[in-house]
């Protein structure tokens, strides 16, 4: 039985309580009967995966990003027959924050420097500006000759209505579904209950998502304040992508009241008599990110769009009572029917799903949230870097198979400066081109070798060589962070994927039993609090082998102030770095909201 309410508009009290008997017409049934269908496709998770994370989810050692895979999610129609989808880079679960969408910045701006061996018995490549136009030009008929290999790296232009080719597959669904249930059901007069199950199941899906993307933002980690390698980094190195996500990066406070105004608009959904106002709330705030995603091709637009979508679904209903009473200045009632929960049983189970929904995404999220940005920012490596290397090193001296390589901007082999973070990474930069990681550095990796955001979107000849430091006998174990620089653009393998190459491989020993008793368990090197089941199911399945540029360099240092850096570089050159360390002045502040514990 249903109840029909009218709602007052001076006192919000219940009038008039009838059985709701209105008929629909037959195209308004046949319209329902397909959006009600398209509605469900778009809301239900249908990848076993995600099921599998709800009832394997470890509650009593929880990591955020458990529940954050359970709200977020998409349709991902074209996965379940084999194909892949493609067009939004978001954090989605297993993405490892990659695409194959809209036109990629995966670029090969010069293909001969990328391939230059590094072993050099002259340097007038690098020193004759005539010499690098003449490799430029030759590197454009290069391109032209061999299509197939740069079809790898230059991949093909896609239209912009493909990255929703699973919201098409969903409304193809929907209208099948729709001829069929008109087939099938010729007596229903109207569909007003399901009209209003429909809704809650939206309010709820819009409300637990958009709660979970703005717990990233309130606790600053989505877009991180940038490294001191992306401070060093020239501007017009940044993708546009990348350009955006600092911006917002560089104001984390912003950045907070941006998830502040998208836990608000969801906590408003879960609520009849404020659906409307956090539908109007979500709506503009979405429509805002989806807008600049595009302008930026900042790679969260389709799943941005998808909030806009379900908020202009929950607002219509509301748009005549709105247009009367703002536009038309006309006293207006608005009318709703509603489901009979006077029931005691109903009115309890009610209470008690909506109680559990704000438990868990309210409660159990906020304090996964709080841990991930204190101690495990999912964006930026985790684990502390060697104290006394930490900060900005000019490069005083560079040998390369005890050749000696005098400062020149223009070498495309001699780093031009270089930089230990606070946590296990070194960056620096050389006059070589390097093929531009096109994510968003986001994903759910729980090892540090694969939070990538530093190098993402980064060109310019930027190195971020991520390293396990042996402080026993002071060896640096370095491999490159940027896997598509080191795959020369081929094809990136997803987490739940393998090439059968890596599969044949034999276990790969390039740092010693010895070296890694030294070097430590990296699963456990956070702080405590940050452990959870999910770190410790990753680290237990060993890491799948990437093809990776790699250095082995030794260090030696007093005080920090002098470095100096001897082994072997990416090519097996013997290398020996001399660094010096200098106190490099920023005009940007430093942030009051900082991620990570490296003490």
């Amino acid at each position: 039985m249903s109840i029909n309410k009218h709602h007052s508009e001076n006192t919000g009290s219940t009038g008039k309580v009838t059985e709701a008997k209105k008929p629909w017409s037959a195209s308004k049934k046949f319209g329902f009967r397909v959006l009600f269908i398209f509605l469900l496709a778009m809301c239900i998770p249908f990848s076993g995966s995600w099921y599998k994370n709800v009832f394997t989810l470890n509650w009593l050692r929880p990591h955020y990003r458990d529940l954050y895979d359970i709200a977020r999610f998409q349709p991902s129609f074209v996965s379940l027959f084999g194909g892949q989808r493609g067009g939004d880079i978001a954090d989605a679960p297993g993405s490892g924050g990659e695409r194959d969408g809209k036109k990629s910045k995966t670029l090969k701006t010069n293909q001969n420097n990328a391939e230059h061996s590094g072993r050099r018995a002259n340097h007038d490549d690098s020193t004759s500006v005539d010499s690098m136009d003449k490799t430029l030009a030759k590197s454009s008929l290069t391109k032209k000759k061999d299509n197939t290999a740069q079809s790898e790296v230059f991949p093909p232009e896609r239209h912009w209505l493909l990255d929703y080719i699973d919201w098409g597959i969903a409304l193809l669904i929907g209208v099948i579904g729709g001829l069929i249930w008109t087939l099938v059901d010729r007596k229903s007069k109207s569909y007003d209950i399901l009209y209003y199950w429909i809704r809650v199941i939206v309010r709820y899906r819009a409300g637990i998502g958009i709660i979970g993307f703005g717990f990233t933002k309130l606790f600053p980690t989505q877009m991180p304040y940038p490294s001191l390698g992306l401070l060093n980094t020239n501007f017009g190195d940044f993708t546009t992508q990348k350009i955006y996500w600092l911006s917002v990066g560089i104001v984390p406070w912003y950045q907070v009241f941006g998830g502040v105004v998208e836990i608000v608009a969801g906590a408003l959904l879960f609520f009849r008599k404020t659906t409307t106002y956090g539908a109007i709330l979500l709506a503009a705030a979405l429509g805002d990110i989806t807008f600049v995603n595009y302008a930026y091709d900042g790679g969260v637009h389709v799943y941005a769009f998808y909030f806009v979508f379900l908020s202009l679904f929950l607002i219509a209903d509301d748009v005549p009572d709105l247009y009367n009473l703002l536009i038309r200045e006309k006293y207006t009632v608005p009318h709703k029917i509603y489901p009979d929960f006077r029931k005691p049983w109903l009115k309890y189970t009610r209470v008690g799903l909506k109680a559990l929904t704000f438990i868990i995404f309210f409660g159990v999220l906020t304090y996964t949230e709080v841990i991930n940005f204190k101690y495990d920012p999912y964006k930026q490596p985790s684990t502390a870097g060697v104290k006394k290397l930490r900060g900005n090193y000019r490069v005083t001296e560079f040998k390369i198979n005890g050749e000696v390589i005098p400062y020149n901007p223009l070498d495309s082999v001699r780093w031009q400066e270089a930089t230990f973070e606070n946590w296990t990474t070194l960056t620096f930069r050389v006059n070589k081109p390097v093929l531009i990681d096109p994510s968003n550095g986001g994903g759910s990796p729980m090892r540090d070798i694969q939070r990538t955001f530093e190098i993402s979107g980064v060109a310019g000849g930027q190195r971020a060589y991520h390293y396990y430091a042996d402080t026993v006998d002071n060896v640096l174990y370095l491999q490159d962070k940027n896997a598509v620089a080191s795959r020369g653009g081929g094809r990136r393998v997803g987490r739940g994927n393998t090439d059968k190459k890596d599969e044949k491989a034999k276990k790969d020993k390039w740092i010693s039993d010895a070296a890694w008793k030294h070097v430590g368990d990296e699963n456990h090197m956070i702080d405590k609090r940050a452990w959870s089941a999910r770190r410790d199911r990753e680290f237990a399945v060993p890491a799948r082998e990437t093809k990776r540029n790699r250095m082995i360099l030794k260090y030696e240092t007093t005080d920090g102030s002098r470095v100096i850096l001897s082994g072997v570089n990416e090519k097996k050159d013997s290398i020996y770095v001399v660094l010096d360390r200098y106190d490099r002045k920023y005009t940007l502040p430093k942030s009051t909201l900082v991620a990570g514990k490296y003490n």
